[in-house]
């Protein structure tokens, strides 16, 4: 099926990710983390000492940074002025910051046009928190991955050194409060999309899900 966009939203540690990554390498797709790319501009903020409490100090510095995201399922990459962060984006420094940058109408606007670049004509997954509703609301396939707020904690602890489960729990709870009430684009399920709990699901059947509901698509 060619043109193929698979759009994967849902909350921190309910395995878009993952999920995400399976079937397209399942399906020979291309594959684009946007939370990464948020990622990536709360890091260079940080790099370069922005207020991040002051949101007209972020705005106008969002169209410095040169992001380069790359879409190969094995190997996810991720630059900024030249530099490799895909490891230094998932600190604790930057995951704490990330919903306070990703608040901003200035970064959210560069961002999605970016985002809308890169799917281009499709064969490609993407996830993130606004794809079904705001970057690709004309998606083959919407899905929106939910889990209970213990087992997303409890996969997060598991990726983590140096953290709990409870502690988790509440930067977890604290996230979702600031993705899903921001004015722009904030964390929803989109019209048409389609609910997957996979709070009792491992990941082959999480994937398994989603290749069937694509084939239904097809």
């Amino acid at each position: 099926m060619t043109g193929l966009v698979v759009a994967m939203d849902g909350p921190s540690g309910s395995g878009k990710s993952s999920a995400s990554r399976g079937v397209a390498r399942a399906l020979g797709l291309r594959y684009l983390d946007t939370g990464a790319m948020y990622r990536a501009i709360t890091w260079w903020m940080l790099w370069k000492g922005v207020d991040l409490s002051d949101q007209a100090a972020i705005a106008s510095r969002a169209d410095e940074p040169v992001l380069v995201s790359g879409t190969d399922p094995e190997s996810p990459a991720i630059q900024v002025d030249g530099v490799d962060v895909a490891g230094p984006i998932r600190s604790q420094e930057v995951t704490a910051a990330v919903s306070l940058v990703a608040a901003v109408p200035e970064v959210r606007a560069r961002l999605v046009a970016l985002q809308r670049e890169i799917i281009g004509s499709g064969d490609i997954v993407v996830e993130g928190r606004d794809i079904g509703t705001v970057v690709a609301p004309d998606a083959t396939l919407k899905v929106y991955l939910t889990a209970s707020a213990e087992a997303r904690a409890t996969r997060r602890t598991a990726e983590l050194t140096g953290t709990s489960v409870e502690a988790q729990q509440a930067a977890m709870a604290r996230r979702d409060t600031l993705d899903s009430t921001r004015k722009t684009d904030p964390l929803s399920m989109a019209v048409g999309a389609v609910e997957l709990d996979t709070t009792a699901l491992n990941l082959d059947e999480v994937i398994a899900e989603v290749l069937r509901l694509i084939k239904e698509r097809a």
